[in-house]
């Protein structure tokens, strides 16, 4: 369970912000997982013994992959447990395939993080070629559930991985056998050795980038594997180029950022100390002196306690930096106004040195109840409350201001597409006009709690200009009484926009992208 606290302080990363969904009155309970969602059902079967012929992390991936598609599991929670839901992890996999493989050690380990992001990362690409080799169009469409993650592990594997295309085959085609039935490994069998063949000869039948901007759009969509509308819409707003390149950074292996915690009197050079201790290859940030990047080695900060322990959180550089925004002072009052999974709250009171106070609301009340939690390994606790409600709610029951309020607003995530690598199919260009609404009313709503002279400061983990800068024009228009107070003075110059707001861009700086501007009040 230590494992798991610490990782949900990973995710504050502000990839798991809530969903437009949780702020309504009314919830939907999502409908559980059932494999037959697609195709025919695949029949369900009495648990089997142990059965050690079947590769481990191809059999844990594809029913990772079952469970992030069908069953609303997201992408980096799964890949990160590691060994710490070993059991979990199999009682998954027997229920879904029939059986159990051997433990994963932790070669398996690093396979199934790999296979399982880069192939929902890369799915539109590798469903392309997987309908492209099929014997027709219907047999793509009606595959089962079970046996198109296969072939997506055998096609990523072969492409992506560049693994050996007889092992990849031989070990596709027995998994389709044992957990479906012979007619199945023989299908894959047929696939897999077509698509090598392909390959071998650099003859993939991909799509060209050609005709008018809607043919040219699908075509990119299928290349970078995206959905065709963000790529119009980054495409309007970006230019080709950009667009590609911000794509790019998309399907390449996220890094991540330790924040040393200064709230318990860890310094960085502490924490440095340790890294080299525990032999983790790693970079001093160059824009926080809190911040060190790592590529590799995260697995190793876990088992080693670090996050347990509470000497560093998870936390992107784009995530403190909006933190540098709101400028927390010893004696400040401030309201974290949307406030789960906490990274943000738990930054900002290691910066008050004691003296002060963090009120950390949300609408949902267990993950408060982590962020307390957390909050004790960190020993700032007795500078954070956390306040149960719906912002909207509170603003028109409750006669209180606050020196500042930060509004980390729920949003699309378009900045954090390389760590989420699921979001990207489950976010709609529908979505995108649900949010706006709500952060105009999450704005309004978040206004009335700012003391005359105080601040307001609107963030987002999103590159959308309308989820943006579009918000604060159209909330200027409708609060006079607040102006921008620019942020050049806050963060460096290389992320400041012309409006005088706090922007990370993943190519420029090669950090999540992340919004924030910087409001303030009318005395």
């Amino acid at each position: 369970m230590a494992q798991l606290l610490s990782f949900r302080v990973y995710l504050s990363a502000e990839t798991q912000k809530a969903s437009p969904e949780s702020f309504k009155r009314t919830q939907k309970t999502r409908k559980p997982f059932t494999p037959g969602q697609r195709g025919p059902v695949t029949p369900v079967r009495k648990p089997q013994n142990l059965n050690l012929e079947v590769s481990p992390h191809r059999a844990v991936s594809a029913v990772r992959l079952m469970r992030i598609e069908f069953g609303g599991a997201f992408a980096d929670l799964l890949n990160e447990k590691g060994k710490g839901s070993g059991s979990n992890e199999m009682s998954y996999v027997e229920r879904t395939i029939g059986f159990r493989t051997r433990d994963l050690d932790d070669r398996d380990l690093r396979l199934v993080t790999d296979v399982v992001g880069g192939t929902i990362r890369w799915r539109r690409y590798l469903d392309h070629l997987i309908g492209s080799l099929c014997h027709n169009e219907r047999t793509f469409r009606n595959m089962e559930p079970l046996l198109l993650q296969i072939l997506r592990i055998g096609f990523y594997e072969i492409i992506k991985l560049d693994m050996p295309a007889y092992a990849v085959v031989d070990e596709n085609v027995r998994l389709a056998k044992i957990a479906l039935r012979p007619g199945a490994g023989d299908l894959v069998n047929g696939i897999l050795r077509k698509l090598v063949s392909l390959k071998e000869k650099d003859a993939l039948p991909l799509p060209k980038v050609e005709g008018d901007d809607r043919a040219q759009a699908r075509a990119l969509a299928t290349l970078h594997s995206h959905p065709v509308w963000m790529v119009r819409r980054w495409v309007k707003y970006l230019g080709l180029d950009e667009a590609t390149k911000l794509m790019t950074w998309n399907n390449t292996d996220p890094g991540f950022s330790l924040r040393a915690n200064m709230g318990r009197g860890i310094t960085r050079a502490d924490l440095v100390e340790r890294l080299n201790s525990l032999k983790v290859p790693h970079e001093l940030s160059l824009h926080l002196e809190d911040f060190v990047r790592i590529k590799t080695g995260l697995q190793m900060v876990v088992q080693a306690g670090l996050l347990k322990e509470g000497i560093c959180s998870v936390q992107d550089e784009s995530a403190g930096l909006v933190v540098s925004v709101v400028k927390p002072q010893p004696g400040d009052r401030i309201l974290d106004a949307c406030a789960a999974p906490g990274g943000k709250t738990l930054f900002m009171a290691s910066c008050l040195k004691h003296q002060g106070m963090i009120y950390a609301m949300d609408v949902n009340e267990g993950r408060l109840r982590i962020l307390g939690e957390t909050a004790k390994s960190h020993q700032v606790n007795g500078l954070i409350t956390t306040i149960h409600s719906d912002l909207r709610v509170f603003a028109e029951t409750k006669e209180v201001q606050y020196d500042k309020v930060l509004l980390d607003a729920p949003c699309s995530g378009l900045g954090v597409l390389s760590k989420r690598a699921d979001l990207r199919w489950n976010r709609k260009l529908e979505d995108m006009e649900e949010l706006t609404n709500l952060q105009d009313e999450l704005l309004d709503s978040a206004s009335k709690l700012v003391k005359p002279g105080g601040f307001l400061i609107y963030s987002t983990c999103s590159i959308d200009p309308e989820e943006n800068q579009g918000r604060v024009e159209a909330f200027l228009l409708r609060h006079p009484e607040f102006s921008v107070d620019p942020v050049d003075r806050l963060v460096p110059s290389s992320f400041v926009t012309l409006q005088g707001f706090f922007l990370s861009n993943p190519v420029k700086h090669s950090l999540d992208g992340a919004f924030a501007a910087r409001l303030v009040r009318a005395l």
